[in-house]
């Protein structure tokens, strides 16, 4: 019979920070040296969301694949294994089912035991998730924000623009003036075909009808 436990940080930058890591891994010897056993092998999830599910993350994948019957899983907190509760409550029938105790710290050990147990982690893993919807929801606000007030926020450069050393976006004149030339042409009805002909005759400029179709809405 194994113990293996568990830890999992979200970004690469914790993973090199290292700080989380370690805390985790404290915990779980901390739980070893009170129950007097030893941790067989740790097995570290660096820079996976949550939001993947165990079973898909590259670490968690490989120890479900190990354990046998009477085996023992080791967390140090509920949300560093679970992405919801639904995920939650499936994983500890599956584990249930092998044979396999999963001991959660922050829950007090032992959760896959009893039915005051699984309702305690139901009830806690409901709370997980609606702690990572409001992170995201925060995100998401963060994120219109600096979008409203013209911040670069990465990915593609609309054309037009350039990333500024303040975060914003710049007007590049050159392609401002292609803008505005096209915009002039779909203003008097101009197809988008017939606008992209016209800026690469005047203009030597040729841009896709995708682009064309943005810049003059």
């Amino acid at each position: 019979m194994a113990v293996y436990g568990y830890c999992r940080v979200s970004t690469l930058a914790q993973a090199d920070a290292g700080e989380s890591l370690d805390v985790q891994r404290r915990q779980l010897e901390g739980w070893a040296t009170m129950q007097g056993v030893t941790i067989d092998k740790v097995f570290v999830e660096r820079g996976v969301s949550g939001s993947v599910a165990v079973s898909e993350r590259p670490e968690g994948g490989a120890m479900l694949a190990l354990l046998r019957r009477g085996d023992t899983i080791v967390v140090s907190k509920l949300d560093r294994l679970f992405r919801s509760a639904l995920d939650a409550l499936a994983m500890v029938e599956r584990l249930k089912a092998q044979g396999v105790p999963l001991v959660l710290l922050d829950l007090g050990g032992d959760i896959s035991g009893n039915g005051l147990s699984k309702l305690f982690l139901t009830i806690a893993a409901a709370f997980a998730e609606a702690e990572r919807d409001r992170i995201r929801e925060r995100i998401s606000q963060v994120k219109a924000d600096q979008k409203a007030r013209g911040r670069y926020l990465g990915g593609k450069v609309p054309y037009g623009f350039r990333p500024g050393l303040d975060g914003t976006l710049e007007a590049v004149p050159e392609e401002q003036r292609v803008i505005a030339r096209a915009r002039e042409l779909r203003a008097k009805g101009k197809p988008l075909r017939a606008i992209r002909d016209t800026l690469v005759a005047e203009m030597g400029v040729r841009l896709s009808l995708d682009t064309l179709a943005r810049v003059t809405k």
